[in-house]
């Protein structure tokens, strides 16, 4: 049917994908799962990744992809399918001359919803944040995943109270950590129909490859950016510890803003880490989190990038011609008196 074709995807490799060998790793064995005829449960922190790789996944597997995004409002019948509308049937009988005859019939209209038309023609079934729904709407899974069968709504235009699972439907789940807000705990006899796999933030260099990949900026910038946000996490203080999301959050803004991670004197880019890395780790009206956050990030920016202050540069005054040099100025009073510069303090510098 049209109505249900409409919900359908066609999967197909994203162009910006970044396949090193920590993905290669994930897919391969959740690909191997998925063969066997188990359905996979991709579960970690926000920006983890949960989506892509479930998406990825489903292109490995070459069917037709429907996607659910779980629902705190859902019921089974937003699952399942439901009466929508009505058919009307009008007949006319014009037989018998100077005689009208009219019948008119009104039937409820059904219309599968996602989960049937994956079931009912073997499609690849996302279930995005599938515990953002409440359980009770989730409990027709239960059947589906282990007996591969669909318990349907007496309803259904006199069809059969069951539909058998197509032998070619897969599933592919996703969920953030329970202490997350609108977050159900799930079912046990769900949970334990489906091989869940626990993603941990990305390494350094599949990070790196995302960043760079999804801003199109260096990888000299990229690692600097991944540098930051690392650090920050690593420091254990804050509430939500950053992923490689604001990475990206970071790159894309400072592409499209034209605006490269370094030493600068209106200190943008320090501004740009402390705004986004703030709001991405902190909760709401977490104002004492967000100013933490912003001390940290600020220190980790003058040590990747430096301070943002002008750079003051004076002539080499020796007959050697070797560039110039950075001076930084000390408060103690044993100046050098041919120049004024104390020498301990004296650092070369390349300026770019």
């Amino acid at each position: 049917m049209i109505d249900e074709m409409t919900t359908v995807l066609e999967p197909s490799p994203l162009s910006d994908f970044v396949e090193t060998r920590y993905i290669k790793d994930i897919t391969n064995r959740a690909l191997a799962y998925i063969k066997a005829g188990f359905p996979v449960h991709f579960r970690g922190v926000s920006g983890s990744g949960k989506t892509t790789l479930a998406m990825h996944l489903a292109s490995k597997i070459k069917r037709p992809v429907v996607m659910i995004h779980g629902d705190e409002e859902f019921t089974t019948s937003d699952l399942v399918g439901g009466e929508y509308g009505y058919r009307i049937r009008k007949v006319v009988d014009r037989f018998i001359s100077r005689v009208l005859k009219t019948e008119e019939d009104m039937v409820k209209r059904w219309v599968d919803n996602r989960l049937t038309v994956a079931c009912k023609y073997g499609f690849t079934l996302i279930y995005d944040e599938f515990t953002r729904s409440r359980p009770e709407a989730n409990n027709i899974l239960l059947s589906i995943l282990q007996e591969k069968m669909m318990d349907l709504p007496v309803g259904r235009g006199g069809e059969e109270p069951y539909l058998r699972v197509d032998p070619e439907f897969n599933a592919i789940f996703t969920s953030n950590p329970e202490e997350y807000a609108g977050v159900h705990r799930s079912q046990d006899a769900l949970r334990d129909r489906m091989i869940t796999m626990d993603l941990d933030y990305f390494d350094y260099e599949t990070e790196v490859a995302i960043t760079q990949a999804k801003s199109k900026l260096s990888k000299q910038h990229a690692e600097i950016i991944v540098n930051i946000v690392r650090g920050l996490r690593e420091s254990g203080k804050c509430e939500f510890a950053p992923t490689v999301r604001g990475c990206i959050m970071i790159a894309k803004t400072l592409k499209v803003q034209g605006i490269t991670p370094i030493r600068n004197a209106n200190g943008a880019f320090m501004q740009m880490c402390q705004d986004i890395l703030a709001s991405e780790t902190s909760r709401v009206g977490s104002k004492t989190n967000q100013d933490r956050v912003k001390g940290i990030v600020k220190e980790l920016v003058k040590k990747e990038v430096g301070t943002g202050e002008a750079i003051s540069v004076s002539p080499v005054r020796s007959g050697h011609n070797r560039g110039s040099r950075t001076i930084t100025k000390s408060n103690h009073p044993a100046l050098d008196a041919s120049n004024g510069v104390n020498k301990e303090t004296e650092k070369e510098a390349v300026i770019v």
